[in-house]
Parts: structure tokens; C-alpha cells; sequence
């Protein structure tokens, strides 16, 4: 397989800080209810959002219904089950239906989507524009326009739902949503909220016009969860048009944005059996037949030092570690007949067997101990459920160094350079991380973009969120660093 592009953007001027993370398995939504209706007809959407496990089917991004539960009377806006832009309203029969031609299947990459309402207008194409990441989309499957002047339930006195499905308790959003606006009364281009750079890339700038009687803007900086200017659904366009948050916790709030995207697991990975993949891709699962299955990053490294936390939730039968990105590392899964995975050319990974830091020999798959500074070990003391694993990655040097708890095993020091376990030397094409997993086992991700609690916090003297210090020199696998770094 092609390792995946790594999207998102750097921008150089206007800067997201946070986005919220939806974790469909949890039901994640927010609601508001307008005092009155604004203009049904007239109105602009503006959303940045990063996709996660391609296996959850629609995924709504903003709905609408009549407010009474059971009445098939709605509009809504997704990514469906093929991944691909839909939009649609039935009122006992179909309103409108949009459904793009182009497929959404870059979980590494931010996209930036506008839909621009102006049901007034006498060409029926006028009356919806959609825009994603700075071009206007105009191959559909699906092309069916509402009539003129018709009027939506977006925008009414009803319930307006993000990650919600309309009537109903299912296809809620998974992924991450950052810089949300709604602009009522006015049909805008993409250029309001974006622009091209120097390089060509569609990059966030500020909105600065009126967002109008019903419109709103999330930053979900905010990680309260009352319906208030301190609720995470709270809406700082000065309207306080604030919305009310379901199934979502502090942690949600997340630094990964379109300005700054961190690395998670990557859903194109091939396994032996079925992994889930949950909040925001920062986790993955094993179901009962994956037996030695794995998923590997959406980021690699050919320079740099770098840093991750992953915690286990069964010591067991884990494997976490990095491995070097060819075709046929990320392509041929097979076990190795030690409950793990045997990807050819692999690199230096933790083996759940006695916490023994193991390597596999070049297109191999046979075992042997690692190398420390000259040294071999065959056992670390093992770990335990809930220990939360320690890496750093000297790409610079080939060198890698394991820790768990706060201390680096074999008194590693990765600032110094000193006590490490040597990478080989086939690594030309990058190193990513990877986590193998077995039958109902799993562990949680770290890139500096936390998937479970953190007790202290710790940033790479910049960005990220980590349980452990740092060590100096190392960074958060994100975005911004790789740019400097990388």
C-alpha cells in the first residue's frame, strides 16, 4: 500500500488551537434550540473536520428536524457510508439530495467544507454551493435541488443538532470538528474562511463579518459542559447561541486542528483480523478473531527525534513499537509465530512476552533481543495493564529509546544519547509507529493528542499534552514540529 499522505495544513498567519473530538461508539453530539426561527432560506455552514474509522457509516455533520420525535420531516448534512458529501431534506417526500462524486478517504488530512444556502435563487444550482478545501464541487452522483425558495429546517425554532441524526439516536459523527460557523441570512464563498497560500494549499483565515440572528461560531476551547460561554459547545460569536453537549468530556478538547495535526492510527492499515479504531484513532481494539493484528501511524519520520506515549489496557498480548515504511512492511501481515506481527523489515518493538524489547531480522520475522549500546537484554520486567509506555525515536542517529512509568529502561538517557537500542539501518524511507494487538485487547495512543487521562501534563515546550516529561530535543509528532524537524 501507499503510506497515507499526511494532510493538514501550516499556516502562517491565522492559528486554530482546538477542535473537539467525536468518538461515534460514545453517541457524541450538541444541540440548540433557537428562540425563533432566522432566515430558512439564506444561510452558510463553514466547517473544518478530520474523519476517522471508515467503518461507522453516515456521519452528520450539522441536522435539523421539525422538533417532534417520530416525524420524518428534516434536513442534514454528512459524510456517508461511502464517504463521500451528502446532503438532503425530506418533508414526506425528498426536498433536495446532493451526494458528491468525490470519496473522503484521507484520515490524515483536515478537510474544510462550506455549504451556502439561497433557496431564492432562480438557477436551481445557485440555490446550494458547496466547497471543500477552496474549490467549488461540482460532479455529483446525486444532483437534485430544492425548489425556489424553499424553506429548510436549518436555521428554524427547532432543534439543531451537530453529530446527531435527526429523530434519532444513531449515525453521529467520528472524527474531529474545529472553526465552526453558521452565518445566518447570507449565502458566502469559501473565500470568507479560507485561502490558498504560497504552496497552493487551502489554508483557515478569520472570518470577520456578522454571523447574523441564529448563526454561531465554535472554537471548542472551552471544556465545561453546561450550556453557557464555559460549555464546550460554546458559541463566541458574541450571539450566545450556546449549545448543549451530550457524551463528550474534557479530554475531547484536543490540539489537533487544521493549523496543527497530530498523528493517530491510520484506518488503511491491512490486519490479520478485525481492529476498531476509536476516539478520534487514538485507540485501537481487537475483536475476537484478531489474532496478531496491528495498525501502523499516519506519519513518518525520516529526521528528527520525536516522542509518544501509548498505555496498555491488556499487558498480555501487546505490541507497540516502529517499524520502517516500505510496501511490504505496511502490506503483509502475518503472524510470527510468537502471538505478534511479522512485518518484514521491521524495527525495534516492545514484545508483551516478559517486556522484552524484540527485533525482528531483515524480511525474516525471526526474534532475537535488542542491541543496548553494545549490550542484549531479553527482559525489562515486563508491564502491567494501565501502564502508560514511554518512546523516543532518534531518527537523526537510528536509535530508539523504551521507558514505562517516567523511567527509561536500561537507564536510557535520549537527551544525552546514551543507552539506547540501536535501529537498523534500512530506514531511509521513514520509521512510523505501530501497535499489535490480539483477541479483545487493545492500547490507547499518545502523540501529544492524549486518548486517555493525564495526571500531570507535559508538552514538548510547545505543543502536545503528555503524562511524562519530555525529554529535551524531542517533540509532539504533529504538524507543526515535523515542518521544523521532520
Amino acid at each position: 500500500m501507499v503510506f497515507p499522505i499526511v494532510g493538514g495544513t501550516q499556516s502562517t498567519g491565522y492559528e486554530i488551537s482546538n477542535s473537539l473530538r467525536f468518538n461515534n461508539d460514545d453517541s457524541p453530539h450538541l444541540v440548540f434550540t433557537p428562540s425563533s426561527a432566522g432566515n430558512r432560506r439564506t444561510f452558510t455552514i463553514s466547517v473544518w473536520f478530520k474523519l476517522s474509522n471508515y467503518s461507522t457509516g453516515e456521519r452528520i455533520i450539522f441536522a435539523a428536524d421539525d422538533g417532534t420525535d417520530g416525524n420524518n420531516n428534516f434536513d442534514y448534512i454528512a459524510i456517508n457510508g461511502n464517504d463521500k458529501i451528502f446532503i438532503y431534506n425530506y418533508e414526506g417526500s425528498e426536498g433536495y439530495n446532493l451526494i458528491s462524486s468525490q470519496v473522503l478517504r484521507d484520515d490524515a488530512a483536515w478537510y474544510h467544507l462550506v455549504v451556502a444556502f439561497d433557496t431564492t435563487q432562480g438557477t436551481a444550482a445557485n440555490r446550494i454551493k458547496v466547497y471543500l478545501n477552496g474549490n467549488q464541487v461540482s460532479a455529483f452522483d446525486t444532483e437534485n435541488y430544492p425548489s425556489q425558495n424553499f424553506q429548510t429546517r436549518f436555521n428554524n425554532n427547532n432543534e439543531q443538532r451537530i453529530s446527531q441524526y435527526p429523530d434519532q439516536d444513531a449515525s453521529f459523527f467520528d472524527g474531529y470538528m474545529c472553526e465552526y460557523h453558521l452565518v445566518d441570512g447570507s449565502q458566502l464563498a469559501q473565500t470568507q474562511f479560507g485561502e490558498f497560500n504560497n504552496d497552493g494549499v487551502w489554508i483557515p483565515k478569520e472570518y470577520t463579518g456578522s454571523h447574523g440572528t441564529n448563526g454561531f461560531f465554535l472554537e471548542f476551547k472551552q471544556t465545561g459542559t453546561s450550556q453557557n460561554s464555559s460549555g464546550m459547545g460554546a458559541d463566541t460569536s458574541g450571539n450566545d447561541n450556546h449549545f448543549a453537549t451530550g457524551n463528550l468530556a474534557a479530554l475531547d478538547v484536543t490540539e489537533d486542528t487544521c493549523t496543527n495535526n497530530f498523528a493517530t492510527f491510520s484506518s488503511q492499515g491491512r490486519t490479520l483480523g478485525t481492529v476498531a479504531l476509536l476516539e478520534g484513532n487514538c485507540k485501537i481494539t481487537g475483536s475476537s478473531d484478531a489474532n496478531a493484528s496491528g495498525q501502523h501511524g499516519t506519519m513518518a519520520f525520516t529526521s528528527g527525534k520525536w516522542y509518544l506515549e501509548m498505555k496498555a489496557t491488556d499487558a498480555t498480548t501487546t505490541q507497540l513499537g516502529f517499524l520502517t515504511v516500505n510496501s511490504s512492511d505496511l502490506g503483509d501481515n502475518t503472524a510470527d509465530g510468537n502471538g505478534g506481527m511479522n512485518y518484514h523489515f521491521a524495527n525495534i518493538y516492545y514484545q508483551y512476552n516478559n517486556g522484552a524489547i524484540r527485533v525482528q531480522n531483515t524480511g525474516g520475522g525471526t526474534l532475537a533481543d535488542a542491541t543496548v549500546s553494545g549490550g542484549s537484554n531479553s527482559s525489562l520486567g515486563g508491564f502491567s495493564n494501565g501502564d502508560i509506555l514511554m518512546f523516543a525515536l532518534d531518527m537523526d542517529n537510528n536509535r530508539a529509546y523504551f521507558g514505562k512509568n517516567g523511567t527509561w529502561f536500561n537507564s536510557g538517557n535520549p537527551a544525552n544519547g546514551t543507552n539506547y537500542f540501536s535501529l537498523q539501518t534500512d530506514v531511509a524511507d521513514g520509521v512510523t509507529f505501530y501497535a499489535g494487538v490480539d483477541a479483545n485487547t487493545g492500547t490507547e495512543l499518545n502523540t501529544g493528542n492524549p486518548s486517555f487521562s493525564i495526571s500531570s501534563g507535559n508538552n514538548d515546550g510547545k505543543y502536545g499534552n503528555f503524562e511524562y516529561s519530555v525529554p529535551s530535543g524531542y517533540y509532539a509528532m504533529c504538524t507543526k514540529r515535523l515542518a521544523e524537524f521532520g
